[in-house]
């Protein structure tokens, strides 16, 4: 799995104009799954992000994690971050998982951030979407179940 995690005071998704995902503080995090990628690398990555210390404590140092601060998080399926783009100017996007596998996997995602008592907001997925956000800091970090984290 990979994951672009961004810091935002507020987020949204729009759907045909229509707000379909709403967070106030806390964690954009955009999601690709790999081909290979099972419930393992979701449990790993979902654990990893909801306690990355990124949040501020009263000293302004980056101390806290998503479930310390009481944010929320706002998760987009975004099979674009397994594009290819090595050969040509066209991006190949044979390492993202199709949809029938990717799919169960983008849910049980989001299943395990909730058990984890964090307040979830999600795209729809493979519908085209405008993801509106204020990056607070700006903090955005790159994290892959390949070898990043």
């Amino acid at each position: 799995m990979r994951s672009v995690v961004q810091r935002v005071s507020r987020a949204r998704v729009m759907i045909d104009g229509e707000p379909v995902g709403t967070i106030g503080p806390g964690l954009v995090v955009l999601l690709g799954i790999h081909t290979d990628d099972s419930e393992k690398e979701a449990q790993r990555l979902a654990d990893k992000i909801i306690h990355l210390r990124i949040f501020e404590d009263e000293k302004g140092l980056m101390n806290r994690s998503l479930l310390d601060v009481g944010g929320e998080m706002l998760i987009v399926s975004q099979f674009t971050l397994y594009g290819d783009c090595r050969k040509g100017r066209r991006p190949g996007y044979s390492s993202a998982a199709r949809p029938e596998k990717a799919e169960p996997l983008y849910r049980s995602f989001i299943g395990m951030v909730q058990q984890a008592g964090i307040r979830t907001a999600t795209g729809r997925f493979q519908a085209m979407m405008e993801v509106e956000l204020v990056n607070d800091g700006p903090v955005t970090l790159l994290l892959d179940s390949a070898g990043n984290f």
